[in-house]
């Protein structure tokens, strides 16, 4: 395995299709709940120990070898609000593009056969970390950042933030990021043996809520 490898999977360039999504910022900016960095490492610090944690022990227990379709229902089942499913699903076929073309594999391609509609963005990051040969820490920690990288990044331009100050903000989250994955890493060695239900269900409701209505925005600079 090398290291090289999750850093090309974590780096925001890895055409994967982040970019397009704010992870909630552009609403959270709206009803001015963020206005300055202290206010982005809150909102990040909160996203991190709950969709952020989610979303790592599905990437963590997807490397570590868990059947992909199962963890995929698994996603559907913490995720209860519809546009947060389509997005997911939509992020994930961008991944599984990206993926399919960097690193080639038949676990890749079984997969997007059996989801034509796409799989949950974490469950196909995490096959792809397997494949990369990865192990499923790189898959948690990939996941941890993403949901925090993606938001800080969004702040930058929705809000004109600083980037030394949103960068500084997820130095701060350094010892948060070890804690998620670590966690998430652990728990995803439990799968095989206890199923998905051992798998976390932190929620953030007020994200979901947000969510459903930055969907019918009629303008919006993020498609999340």
């Amino acid at each position: 395995m090398s290291r090289a490898t999750l850093l090309i999977l974590a780096d925001g360039r890895f055409p994967a299709g982040g970019h397009a999504h704010s992870g909630g910022m552009e609403a959270a900016i709206a009803r001015a709940a963020i206005r300055d960095a202290d206010c982005l490492q809150t909102f990040c610090q909160g996203r991190l120990h709950t969709t952020g944690l989610v979303a790592a022990a599905l990437a963590a227990a997807t490397a570590a070898g868990a059947d992909p379709l199962a963890l995929d229902e698994a996603a559907d089942a913490r995720t209860p609000v519809l546009a947060l499913r389509d997005i997911a699903r939509k992020q994930g076929r961008q991944m599984m593009r990206a993926a399919r073309a960097v690193w080639p594999a038949p676990e890749l391609d079984k997969l997007a056969r059996d989801r034509p509609q796409g799989t949950h963005q974490p469950v196909v990051l995490g096959l792809t970390a397997r494949v990369a040969g990865l192990t499923s820490l790189d898959a948690a920690y990939a996941a941890a950042y993403e949901s925090v990288s993606g938001p800080a990044t969004a702040a930058v331009r929705l809000l004109g933030l600083d980037p030394f100050e949103a960068t500084a903000v997820l130095v701060r989250l350094a010892d948060d990021l070890d804690q998620v994955a670590d966690r998430a890493a652990r728990v995803a060695d439990r799968v095989a043996d206890e199923g998905t239900a051992v798998l976390p269900a932190n929620s953030a409701p007020l994200l979901d809520v947000t969510a459903a209505q930055h969907a019918q925005w009629p303008v919006r600079l993020f498609a999340s």
